[in-house]
């Protein structure tokens, strides 16, 4: 008998704790929790999880956070085999109820007011509004503070005034100076007008809304990961990488065996579904590229059993009391010793 030493060893790997904390996570309060942001460590026997759950609203929290962690601590010890020392449950947002949507309610029933979900979330420009205010305020403080003491307190204009009132009684519209200044002032105002047009957030979509007066969004690197880890799950892709720029989606996959058309057709396929698990509020362009690896072959063609030519002659050696007798015409069997 084999030594328990010399049997194997099996390893769990961190990415397989993580989904199974994640399933558990949802299986705590079924159709209730969604789990996401979650990590895991794995140390010998032992395993450390983290996560982040969205509960519903309202919904008693110290209850439902108790019931999911041990829910999760439970089912990952079993399913696993490592022994869960820690397991983090954080509450990263709450779910409102989902509205009668108006396929529900039957045909004739209102729309539900407030579910148009906007194509981008609008900016509101902090950093330049508050650049564009520091400067207005210091300037116009200075100004005001320096008339106020001339006039009230009879004091001396400020040198700095004086100085530019001289400075710009010796230039004139045409000198190269003023130019480059009122250029300068026209492109900080035209840019201005363009932030304020425009709604910003690039690097942002939003998420087609089901409750009305929540608007959610979701960021380019996150949608970059689920496309990723969606195209990894196909048979034959040991690595890949995604790119989310504007309203395209680059997907380059590396193939190490497998037939590569097929691959392509599967990985398009992941690519699609992740991004319509995203429900984003505008559809994205997808290209994918599936690139063989050096070590990938191709898959050899397998002709069918039924066809005789293509059968090798390895195939036909059997016993004698296998080969079928061969029936020899007459004309031909005379001649032959």
């Amino acid at each position: 008998m084999t030594a328990a030493a010399r049997r194997g060893t099996t390893t769990v790997s961190e990415r397989a704790v993580r989904r199974i904390a994640e399933q558990a996570a949802t299986e705590a309060l079924p159709g209730r929790v969604r789990a996401a942001g979650t990590a895991a460590s794995v140390r010998g026997t032992k395993a450390e999880v983290s996560l982040g759950v969205t509960l519903p609203f309202p919904a008693p929290l110290a209850d439902s956070v108790r019931d999911v962690h041990r829910h999760v601590t439970e089912r990952t010890r079993r399913l696993s085999g490592l022994d869960v020392s820690v397991a983090r449950v954080a509450v990263t947002a709450f779910a409102p109820p989902a509205p009668v949507r108006p396929t529900e309610m039957g045909e004739g029933a209102e729309e539900v007011p407030g579910l148009r979900t906007p194509r981008r979330v609008w900016s509101q420009r902090r950093v330049p509004v508050a650049l564009v205010t520091w400067a207005a305020a210091v300037g116009c403080g200075a100004l005001a503070l320096d008339l106020v003491r001339v006039h009230l307190a009879d004091r001396t204009p400020g040198v700095w005034r004086t100085w530019a009132v001289h400075w710009l009684s010796g230039h004139g519209p045409g000198d190269p100076v003023v130019v480059a200044a009122g250029g300068l002032t026209a492109l900080a105002g035209l840019w201005m007008v363009v932030l304020a047009l425009t709604p910003g957030h690039r690097r942002r979509y939003t998420v087609r809304g089901e409750v009305p007066r929540v608007e959610a969004v979701v960021d380019r690197a996150t949608v970059a990961v689920l496309v990723r880890d969606a195209v990894t799950d196909v048979d034959g892709v040991t690595a890949a990488r995604a790119r989310v720029r504007g309203r395209r989606v680059t997907v380059r996959a590396a193939l190490s065996f497998g037939d590569r058309d097929t691959a392509h057709a599967a990985v398009t396929a992941a690519a699609r579904d992740a991004l319509a698990a995203c429900r984003l509020r505008r559809d994205l362009r997808l290209r994918v590229t599936v690139t063989p690896e050096p070590l990938w072959r191709p898959v050899p063609a397998v002709a069918p059993a039924s066809d005789p030519v293509s059968t090798p002659a390895s195939d036909l050696v059997g016993t004698p009391a296998e080969v079928a007798p061969v029936a020899v015409p007459d004309h031909v069997a005379g001649g032959v010793r």
